[in-house]
């Protein structure tokens, strides 16, 4: 290192960790008396390129007023940046200007209402994977493809660019399958069960799952109160070829790394674009190496798709574009008017699924039902359309005990099999009169269980009592909040007081 009275050239500035942490956004740090703000005429919140060790990224600058946390020689970079580059502290930085990005004029263009072609998509991807479109950029790009605005020409060339942009799962047979939902229903925890039936019935279905961004639980997220879901590429292929299936989560492998950027903003953004939710579903199921894919596509009030007629042109979207990256698609609409089983969060979703596999009495029978039509949607794909049979031989392995068995050597095969944990903390929430559940509220409930401490704590979240149209008594236990932490707890309950909207009696 060298010493801090030694001259430095004038672009490059000594490292020092400041221990902030701004998740997927590369962000540089300066004073602004610093003697390379000064000559390059940085502003803040400049695009700067930042090079260390023969690697180099693009970060957001923040100028720094206070000037007691870094000296004029020294920058500061995000926790993620410096892992990135592979820095140590004392390291020489080297700090250049970014010239004008191509993908920022397609950007533009798009925002104008003009469509896009193939090669600008694949810009767009390129610079999202590099992190040289900042949040601010991406929030533009995502704000522009909102509603109608992307084309379905324009969403194959979205998704054919987050293809080639990631990793890709080869496999040496004709058929491939995979099953996804499009989310927006707490509960809904069919993928193991899914999985595991199709598993047993010799189909190969290697499923990469997501984890939770704003919801209480994703299948990783339940899948890791019960095994390792932190897989390799080469694991996967293992497992796969061991058992037929595997349940990992996706983003250690990467098959599509623009989606976990654009996804994450999205949310940030609390908007839905149709056209990049296609092509961030299609692009994994495609990188995974799948060719027969079924779609889960729930429907209700306060599900994320609101209206059959909103569903049903979804799937046929995504049908089209499936098409045309050689996907087989099927999209079921189902029912989204409340969730499905009884566990919202992912130790308590992963309680239902095991009691669906193990065939136990009190086994959620909505969430088994569902599982049991979408493996038999999956097994009749493999019979070149024999739905009907389908459902009955999913429905014979289940029962059977097969999948039962199939899950637990998956599991084995991925790390073993170990129980999800108990809750400290439990709140029944009673009925305050006599009726029928009118309604469920779906964001609602899944806000509750976020704020028990779900999905970061793996044991909160809540446990329904009732579904649509049950009778209820005065006193009666609606719902129970599962929390690790008296202050998660409540904070549930405090949301709860504000939203007495939950469940609804009539």
């Amino acid at each position: 290192m060298k010493k801090k009275n030694e001259k430095i050239a004038q672009n490059l500035l000594r490292l020092k960790r400041l221990g902030i942490d701004s998740r997927n956004e590369h962000l540089v740090f300066m004073r602004r008396d610093c003697h390379v703000c000064a000559a390059e005429g940085f502003e803040a919140l400049s695009r700067i390129r930042v090079a260390a060790g023969g690697r180099e990224l693009v970060a957001s600058l923040i100028v720094l007023e206070n000037p007691e946390l870094l000296e004029q020689d020294e920058i500061g970079l995000s926790k993620g940046a410096i892992k990135f580059l592979r820095a140590e502290e004392g390291d020489l930085v080297r700090l250049s200007h970014l010239g004008a990005l191509d993908s920022m004029s397609d950007i533009r263009r798009k925002i104008y209402g003009h469509p896009l072609d193939e090669n600008a998509f694949r810009r767009i991807v390129t610079d999202t994977i590099d992190l040289s479109l900042s949040n601010i950029q991406l929030s533009a790009f995502l704000t522009a493809c909102t509603g109608e605005r992307l084309s379905r020409k324009e969403v194959v060339y979205l998704t054919e660019a987050m293809i080639e942009a990631g990793e890709k799962l080869r496999w040496d047979k004709e058929k491939i399958f995979d099953k996804h939902s499009v989310g927006g229903l707490p509960g809904n925890r069919t993928t193991p069960i899914v999985v595991s039936i199709a598993a047993a019935a010799g189909l190969t279905i290697p499923k990469t799952s997501s984890r939770a961004i704003t919801s209480p639980a994703g299948t990783a997220d339940t899948m890791e109160t019960l095994t390792n879901v932190d897989l390799g590429i080469d694991e996967i292929r293992r497992v796969v070829e061991r058992e037929g299936g595997c349940l990992a989560w996706g983003g250690a492998v990467k098959l599509s790394p623009a989606d976990d950027i654009l996804v994450r903003v999205q949310r940030a953004l609390d908007i839905d674009s149709e056209g990049q939710m296609i092509a961030s579903v299609l692009s994994k199921k495609a990188a995974a190496g799948s060719t027969s894919v079924v779609i889960d596509i729930p429907v209700g009030p306060t599900a994320k798709v609101r209206s059959r007629e909103a569903g049903e042109s979804l799937a046929k979207v995504m049908s089209a574009v499936g098409r045309e990256v050689g996907l087989q698609i099927d999209a079921v609409i189902t029912d989204g008017s409340q969730p499905v089983g009884r566990g919202i969060g992912p130790a308590l979703e992963a309680r239902d699924v095991l009691a669906v596999l193990k065939n136990e009495v009190y086994a959620p029978e909505d969430l088994a039902e569902k599982s049991l039509m979408l493996a038999g949607r999956l097994i009749g794909m493999a019979r070149n359309g024999d739905a009907g049979s389908g459902y009955a031989a999913a429905r014979g392995i289940l029962e059977s005990g097969e999948a039962w068995e199939k899950f637990v050597r998956i599991c084995e095969a991925q790390g073993g099999l170990k129980q999800p944990p108990t809750a400290r903390h439990r709140f029944e929430v009673k009925a305050d009169r006599s009726g029928t559940v009118f309604s469920i509220n779906n964001r609602k409930l899944s806000r509750t269980a976020k704020l028990s401490g779900a999905p970061g704590s793996p044991a909160a979240g809540i446990l329904l009592n009732i579904k649509l149209d049950d009778p209820v008594r005065a006193g009666d236990t609606l719902f129970e909040v599962h929390a690790e932490a008296d202050g998660e707890l409540a904070y549930s309950l405090e949301y709860l007081k504000e939203n007495t909207d939950v469940v609804e009696l009539k």
